[in-house]
């Protein structure tokens, strides 16, 4: 069942550019000294950093205690990146929090070569009013920071290396100027290396920039903000000195900053770089000019955007971020039904069917990891009811050997923690998880929260049930469809008694292996429920993922993602054409991508698409291409790739001879399949960062609407950029030309991984596609860093 498929449009996210290099988290130690790790230290608690900025002294007060002592100690492994330079500790004027300033600096005499010694005032210990940082702007105002998800009641999600944009707006008053940097505080607590950000465009005070966390688990972000001296003298100095204004004046305060600045330099990183443009700004012997190009020398800015001089210091309230593993974004999925492996079928009738088992479902596996994917997801493989079992087709009368839907979960020979007779034993089910595992393949199993007549809960627990004005249980309908062979669940009378089974059966199943769970309809159970669910799950096995198949409104798709849900089903089923796709990705890729991951199906058992019934064998290569080089995660149903298409009836998407129904063993030895491209589409995402993130995706212009262009960047680990072009013609009965336009203007060499091929393009392109041949180009460009 699916229901209302209307989407919702949501804001796209600001462009910040691709992400950088890497970074390893700081300890600790004095930013101020010559130590391996010189980066600002963050601010506290949220309810005194605004506080403290604005009181000299306070925070740097708190690095005396035994408590922040202690912490020194516990140096790690890094746990988080950046992306973008590191950023360490900023120089700052006496008494400034952990490393960063606050308020004027102190008047100074005669340059001193050394870094300046500062007494540690006494630790404030008067507790703030938990309202303050929702009713104080800081000094610098910090507004407006993403991604914030249910106003920061709810975490922003990222997996582990996986590089997500934090914007914010940050001004101050009059002309001076301004800069800001995001702090990522690891599961532990400890800030990372800052990451500086910039103003994305010229004039609108919005600031933005790339974060990398670097381990599973809840994190959080906050914006810092401060004003920067060096870059407002900067600015005036550039100006005063050609018109000889206030000249001597101009230098020395430029030499004053710098001296202050390099106080927050290591001598190991150059502080004397920086001292030494102190001097030159002095030097009676050269002419201004020359003595500001002193202070402009590359190595002297550079120097000092690592480590920065800053005042003013003002923080957001720090955020929430889940981190999860990687198979949370990523990942190719196959879904087939073991029963319909190895099964027998008779097409006389005379004999009765036999069904397949794990074990021979088993022998299924190598070909899917040949295909390179990464997960198989398997249906229920529960015992059947028997009371309104359906046949085939979804009739009502189901003959003796009929076998009856998977989803109609329980009989006689147990409930969802029971594995069907005709699959085997739950030694089996082991069996296959370990072959699965085997090959580098992780099981998925679906969790269907409903019953047939037969579920021992029906007796068990008749208050989990809703009872009809006659006595009887409610089945499930979705008028004018009934489902008479399965009972949802009440979850009013008894939802502590149904969350302590539910958390039961996840447990069980896990600790058999299964480390994802695909659930049905999770939209037609209260929200809390899965809230309450999947917090204990997480709180234990944070590796768990959940996917939720949710077709419906959508503002119960983005709730289930914000609630816990790591991936969700969505309407990329229906959305086929140029405009659909690019309106509906942009909506995915926007805000959307701070709390809900699309998982991209091609096909599933319920939903066979009029665009696959009517298109041909082109239409699926055109999907599959689409599917998976558009999101991180997609999937297929057992038979897309023998182009199975043939409706129940005209206007349905039913498939005829649905697999929920009946035994649909196949013939996998045929050679005109789809397996190959499916291959080469898996390989290359395994290959290309590009192909494993969500965020970064830009549509191109194209002059044909049968036409769509599109391409996704990434940074790899050795610091390249990995670009991928693809192009797709979205009409599979007919050639298409076009010319397609990219952002920059080349030229560049790009490899077609489909067909081998190499071209040169520049910013206009020529394209022809016939969808009976090359439906589509899927084209690599790597280049260096800049």
């Amino acid at each position: 069942m699916h229901g209302d498929t209307r989407d919702q449009s949501t804001p796209v996210a600001e462009t910040l550019g691709a992400p950088v290099a890497e970074s390893a988290v700081r300890t600790d130690s004095d930013p101020r000294t010559d130590t391996a790790m010189p980066a600002p230290r963050a601010a506290g608690a949220v309810h005194e950093e605004q506080a403290e900025a604005r009181h000299p002294g306070a925070e740097e007060g708190r690095t005396a205690t035994p408590r922040r002592r202690a912490t020194t100690t516990r140096r790690t492994a890094a746990t988080a990146t950046t992306a973008a330079k590191p950023a360490p500790a900023a120089a700052t004027p006496a008494g400034t929090p952990g490393g960063t300033p606050s308020g004027k600096a102190p008047a100074r005499k005669a340059p001193d070569r050394k870094a300046p010694d500062r007494k540690t005032p006494a630790r404030k210990t008067a507790a703030r009013k938990t309202t303050e940082s929702d009713t104080v702007i800081g000094r610098i105002p910090v507004l407006d920071v993403s991604p914030l998800v249910d106003a920061g009641r709810r975490p922003a999600k990222a997996v582990v290396g996986e590089s997500f944009p934090v914007t914010a707006t940050v001004f101050r008053e009059g002309h001076d100027a301004v800069n800001a940097n995001v702090v990522l505080r690891d599961p532990r607590g400890r800030s990372g290396p800052w990451t500086p950000m910039r103003e994305l465009a010229e004039g609108t005070d919005r600031w933005g920039a790339y974060v990398t966390p670097g381990a599973p688990g809840r994190w959080s972000y906050l914006v810092e903000a401060w004003s920067d001296p060096v870059a407002t003298w900067r600015k005036a100095a550039a100006i005063k000195l050609p018109a000889g204004i206030d000249t001597a004046l101009v230098l020395e305060e430029g030499a004053r900053l710098l001296e202050r600045a390099a106080a927050g330099v290591p001598k190991k990183e150059g502080r004397a770089h920086v001292l030494a443009a102190a001097d030159s700004l002095r030097d009676p012997g050269l002419p201004p000019l020359s003595r500001l190009a002193a202070a402009l020398a590359p190595e002297v800015l550079e120097l000092l955007a690592r480590y920065p001089l800053r005042e003013l210091l003002s923080a957001s309230r720090p955020l929430p971020l889940q981190v999860d593993r990687e198979r949370a974004l990523f990942g190719s999925w196959y879904e087939f039904f073991p029963r319909s492996e190895g099964a027998v079928v008779d097409p006389t009738g005379v004999e009765p069917p036999r069904s397949g088992t794990l074990r021979t479902a088993a022998e299924r596996l190598p070909a899917v990891a040949a295909m390179g994917f990464d997960v198989v997801y398997l249906p229920p493989v529960h015992p059947i009811g028997r009371a309104f079992r359906k046949g085939p087709d979804n009739t009502l009368t189901a003959g003796p050997h009929d076998v009856g839907s998977p989803w109609a979960i329980g009989s006689p020979e147990g409930g969802h923690d029971a594995v069907h007779p005709d699959l085997g034993t739950i030694e089996d089910f082991d069996h296959f998880v370990a072959e699965a595992q085997a090959l580098h393949l992780e099981v998925a199993l679906d969790f269907a929260l409903q019953c047939s007549p037969d579920h021992p809960w029906v007796n068990k627990h008749p208050e989990w049930f809703s009872h009809r004005a006659d006595g009887t249980i409610a089945y499930a309908e979705n008028p004018p469809k009934k489902y008479q062979d399965i009972y949802p669940i009440n979850f009013d009378q008894d939802m502590d008694g149904i969350v302590k089974e539910t958390l039961r059966l996840l447990r069980f199943w896990m600790s058999h292996g299964v480390r994802i769970f695909r659930v049905d309809n999770p939209h037609t159970k209260p929200v809390v429920f899965w809230e309450k669910v999947l917090a204990d799950i997480a709180r234990t096995d944070p590796d768990v993922v959940f996917l939720a198949e949710a077709f419906t409104r959508p503002a119960m798709m983005h709730t289930l993602g914000k609630i816990g849900f790591h991936q969700s089903y969505t309407y990329f089923t229906w959305r086929n054409d140029k405009t659909e796709l690019t309106e509906y990705l942009t909506e995915l890729t926007g805000d959307a991508a701070a709390y809900m991951r699309p998982n991209f199906f091609a096909n599933t058992p319920d939903i066979l698409h009029a665009y696959l019934q009517h298109g041909g064998r082109a239409a699926f290569a055109i999907r599959a291409v689409l599917a998976a080089t558009l999101s991180p995660s997609y999937g297929v149903y057992a038979g897309f790739e023998l182009y199975e298409n043939e409706p129940a009836h005209p206007g349905s998407e039913e498939y005829l001879h649905s697999e929920k129904y009946e035994l649909r063993p196949r013939d996998w030895n045929r050679t005109d399949t789809l397996a190959p491209l499916l291959t080469v589409l898996n390989r290359l995402r395994r290959r290309h960062p590009a192909l494993q993130q969500l965020r970064d995706l830009r549509f191109l212009a194209t002059d044909n609407d049968r036409v769509i262009a599109y391409s996704k960047t990434a940074t790899t680990e050795d610091g390249l950029t990995d670009q991928v072009i693809t192009v797709v013609n979205l009409d599979p009965h007919h050639a298409q030309e076009a010319t397609v336009t990219l952002d920059g203007d080349g030229p560049h060499l790009v490899h077609d991984e489909l067909t081998g091929a190499a071209y040169t393009w520049g910013r206009h392109n020529y394209v022809r596609l016939d969808p009976s041949a090359e439906p589509a180009h899927l084209l690599t460009v790597r280049r260096n860093p800049a």
